[in-house]
């Protein structure tokens, strides 16, 4: 009865206050749940495990690792915004959420998921530097040119962040106040609106087309660049090692970006909520569990790291 009253529309008024019921259109949410939890766990300890080996070992302050401390700060950010709410809200059945409060968790995941996408495309950068202009490397990435690119992907999904975080707010939402998602997306949210936000919905999509299929075309320029380099190397084994590199990136390049563009690269009228909530699971979760793994565990620097780690253990 209580969501059956909620769900009615407002006349005149605006609501200041939502129901994230997203797990409730999920077939099987103990299960959902379950698996969120467990890659929540995985990716957790081999961010915390990342991020401990890379500050142990002084030979690992180089940019690659550079970059690569960053990225599995925003996943544990990302994560950490996400997983422990939708848990919580499930366990106490307590699925409301302020305007502010869907307001500051839509500012913090536009946030940390533009700076993975502009990371991301300057950890490509890295590799082509690396691979195709090994001479040049000390120049081109020095600790000057690193900080500025770490600058720039920051500042840059902030002011989009804030951007899209400031419009959505003052707006009125004098439609039903249940969002069909376990999180806050502004896609779900301007659904809610009665208000025209054409010229808004034009807008973003020239702010996302800016921090998405740009840094995506720098990163498959990157590596095509890279394979065709090594296509040209004689030894076998770098090739070979080469390529496993370049393909296990762009698997999870495949599946962040992929997500993100169906995300918020679609218009309104295909949004589907069912869509939306597996979009998400592939650009924060999955992510945050797969990327320790794929960039830097399987990796013989970062393992020949842990080995003198756990030694110094025994």
């Amino acid at each position: 009865m209580m969501h059956e009253k909620r769900m009615e529309e407002k006349n005149g008024t605006s609501w200041k206050e939502f129901l994230l019921l997203g797990l409730q259109y999920q077939k099987s949410p103990t299960i959902f749940l379950v698996a969120i939890s467990f890659m929540f766990f995985i990716a957790i300890t081999g961010n915390c495990l990342l991020l401990f080996v890379i500050n142990s070992d002084s030979s690992l302050d180089t940019p690659m690792y550079f970059f690569l401390k960053q990225l599995a700060l925003l996943d544990l950010c990302q994560i950490l915004t996400i997983v422990p709410r939708v848990f919580v809200s499930f366990v106490t059945k307590r699925y409301t959420i302020s305007l502010y409060g869907c307001v500051a968790q839509i500012t913090v995941t536009l946030l940390l998921g533009g700076a993975e996408c502009l990371i991301l495309a300057t950890m490509s950068y890295d590799r082509y530097v690396a691979i195709c202009k090994p001479l040049q490397y000390p120049i081109l990435m020095r600790k000057s040119i690193l900080h500025m690119m770490s600058v720039a992907a920051w500042v840059w999904s902030t002011l989009q962040a804030l951007a899209c975080s400031l419009y959505v707010l003052p707006l009125p939402y004098c439609k039903a106040n249940v969002i069909k998602h376990y999180i806050c997306v502004y896609p779900a949210l301007l659904q809610l609106s009665c208000s025209d936000n054409s010229a808004f919905k034009k807008a973003t999509y020239v702010g996302n087309f800016l921090v998405l299929l740009i840094p995506i075309s720098v990163i498959l320029s990157s590596y095509i660049a890279i394979l065709l380099q090594v296509l040209r190397v004689q030894s076998s084994e770098r090739s070979h090692k080469a390529l496993t590199t370049c393909l296990s990136h762009l698997c999870v390049v495949g599946f962040f970006y992929g997500a993100a563009i169906l995300t918020y690269m679609t218009s309104s009228s295909s949004y589907s909520t069912e869509r939306s909530m597996i979009n998400t699971v592939f650009t924060t979760i999955v992510p945050a569990t797969m990327n320790p793994f794929i960039y830097s565990l399987r990796n013989q620097d970062v393992l020949s790291t842990l080995k003198k780690l756990f030694g110094k253990c025994k």
